[in-house]
């Protein structure tokens, strides 16, 4: 995993080969003479290995996002530095390497060379001319990739020295498979008000009070903004739109399909190989000897293979005539079809159905309409922009302009009028008070500018004018109150050898619970008490306000290890746990030998690479 994790001169020099046949870029790419952008300890950072990071770290991104971005956005998001960072952090552990004496030899490098699919020829074999043009394509000669191909297999070997003696943590993987693996078996049953033995009290003065001053929040208003706007909708100026007669006319002939639609059928249908086989079928239906459904099995199919959904006569071609003169339920042919002949049955008919343009008048009218008053308002944008930019009011825009003034007093729980837009709710919680409006478009189209007078602070709504919210809250908090007591008295009745049921509850026994399961009609949390209970552990959880649960734990079972599960899943967290282990120790390893070399960057190298990409 360490070696996946740093940036690899192979990699990039081959899947360049592989994919994009790199362009060389050498002294012609920059200004002057400069092929490296600076040294790591005694290795240089080529050029060429830096660009082709950054160009495929921007592409990994856009990849990523969907959607390309500029070398600007890139800059902004930090992507030249963080490749920056893996190029010198691959080159000081090259240097670290070469400090200490590890290569490969001749025949290890011609190896590695010898399977790179890129340098074979046509018949599969390694081809001395095919290697050489694909290096100068890609701006290289054979002995600068052998190098870095010999420091790639040196820096794997270094990076296998630093891991390899990272041992499964088998001990710890035992420990998380033993806690993921356990089960408990457990009884269980809801206490709710209905089984409460008193009534509830009413509440006094001073019991409202008291709550309403301890629980101000659900009695505290929202933040209010006052808001002033000016919009217009496609709604708004529609009926004022003209819409001539020919071009509802064109409309309704160019939609002909949805309004005007031929008499459909269901049908199913079932191919033979050839006319006789057919016959033979069509006269056992017609003989009773069997149904279509028995035909359909006799071939081992079943009725969703034969099924065609529906259709109209044309589809059917030549069997057409006579499966729509067919009764509903009627099995006809054998037909010709272009699969062969075939047996028909009609299982619905849908009628014919047509709009006339008469009926469809209107709405065609409306939906043209609608297009068209889109289109004026979007042409009216920049006009509206330029009213606001030279210091028009909201008040000058409804003047000179469709649009209409409006004001509202807006929260976020506000959701009608204008309101019911996303973009103005938007807008409107977003703006700051004496904010200059700004133009925004709402999601059918229309437009509008807000301006936020006021700012109403979220306050504490007076007792008196809240009181039946008060009173609901109270009655609510006491009777769970008085449930959550019902529930412990009936738990401190309860032992190992308890049946619920004489306590008048439903229990309910769950066995073998893990802590991944999840028991329907429980609160969020549930399960985590329950594992955190001992064997004949009697708790009372809170049922999310909603009640109480009694629960009894009855048992606790630890995971087989004999399951092939369980070993396998112990087998997994071990595996994950050293590569994450060994994962860590390479990196701390990467950031020590990087602070013991010497760095130092051409900046107008990298400048000029830069320049390259904008």
């Amino acid at each position: 995993m360490a070696r996946s994790k740093t940036s690899s001169f192979f990699v990039w020099i081959i899947l360049g080969l592989l994919f994009v046949g790199l362009m060389g870029f050498g002294a012609a790419g920059l200004s002057g003479n400069v092929r490296t952008l600076g040294t790591v300890g005694d290795k240089d950072i080529a050029v060429r290995d830096y660009q082709n990071a950054l160009r495929d770290q921007i592409a990994s991104f856009e990849a990523t996002i969907g959607t390309p971005i500029s070398f600007v956005q890139a800059q902004s998001i930090g992507l030249d530095q963080q490749v920056l960072s893996q190029v010198i952090a691959t080159r000081a552990l090259d240097n670290e390497a070469g400090a200490l004496g590890l290569s490969v030899g001749d025949d290890r490098v011609r190896d590695q060379v010898l399977q790179i699919p890129a340098f074979r020829g046509v018949d599969n074999t390694f081809s001395r001319e095919g290697y050489a043009e694909a290096l100068r394509r890609a701006g290289l000669n054979e002995a600068e990739f052998e190098t870095g191909l010999r420091e790639e297999m040196a820096r794997t070997l270094l990076q296998g020295a630093v891991v390899s003696g990272v041992q499964s943590p088998d001990a710890f993987a035992s420990a998380l498979a033993q806690f993921a693996g356990e089960s408990r078996s457990f009884t269980w049953a809801v206490v709710d008000a209905a089984m409460l033995a008193e009534p509830l009290p009413e509440p006094s003065d001073a019991d409202l009070a008291a709550f309403y001053e301890a629980n101000p929040a659900p009695f505290t208003s929202l933040e209010t903004r006052t808001i002033t706007y000016a919009s217009l909708t496609p709604e708004m100026i529609q009926d004022d739109v003209t819409v001539d007669e020919e071009e509802l006319r064109q409309a309704y002939a160019d939609n002909i399909a949805d309004f005007v639609q031929a008499e459909r059928r269901l049908v199913e249908r079932l191919v033979y190989a050839d006319g006789d086989r057919a016959q033979a079928a069509a006269d056992r239906v017609a003989a009773g000897e069997v149904d279509f459904e028995g035909l359909v099995g006799e071939r081992g199919l079943d009725l969703a293979q034969v099924d065609m959904g529906d259709v109209d006569e044309a589809e059917l071609r030549t069997a057409g005539p006579a499966v729509f003169a067919a009764e509903l339920g009627d099995v006809v042919g054998p037909l010709d079809t272009s699969l062969g002949p075939a047996l028909f049955r009609v299982n619905a008919v849908l009628a014919a159905q047509e709009v006339t343009f008469e009926e469809a008048r209107d709405d065609l009218r409306e939906e043209r309409a609608a297009a068209r008053a889109r289109r004026i308002i979007e042409d009216s944008i920049d006009g509206v922009n330029d009213l606001l930019a030279g210091g028009a009011t909201l008040a000058d825009l409804a003047e000179r302009t469709d649009m209409q003034l409006g004001t509202l007093e807006w929260d976020v729980e506000t959701s009608d009028g204008i309101a019911a837009y996303a973009a103005f709710r938007d807008a409107a919680g977003n703006t700051d008070a004496g904010a200059f409006p700004e133009l925004l478009e709402l999601e059918d189209g229309g437009i509008f500018a807000l301006q936020v007078d006021a700012v109403t602070a979220p306050a504490l709504r007076p007792l008196d004018t809240v009181r039946a919210d008060v009173i609901a809250a109270w009655e609510a908090a006491q009777t769970q109150d008085m449930v959550m007591a019902q529930a412990r008295t009936l738990a401190d009745q309860i032992d190992a050898d308890t049946d619920l049921a004489t306590l008048d509850l439903s229990p309910n026994i769950e066995a073998g619970q893990t802590r991944r399961g999840f028991i329907e009609g429980t609160p969020p949390g549930f399960l985590e008490s329950v594992f955190e209970m001992a064997t004949g552990d009697v708790a009372v959880v809170d049922r999310a306000g909603n009640g109480a649960i009694i629960v009894r734990l009855d048992a606790i079972a630890a995971p087989d290890t004999a399951d092939e599960t369980v070993a396998a899943q112990q087998a997994q967290i071990a595996e994950t746990a050293a590569a994450g282990i060994a994962q860590d120790i390479f990196e701390i390893f990467n950031r020590d030998v990087q602070i013991r070399t010497d760095v130092e960057i051409n900046q107008n190298a990298v400048n000029a690479v830069h320049a390259t990409f904008q």
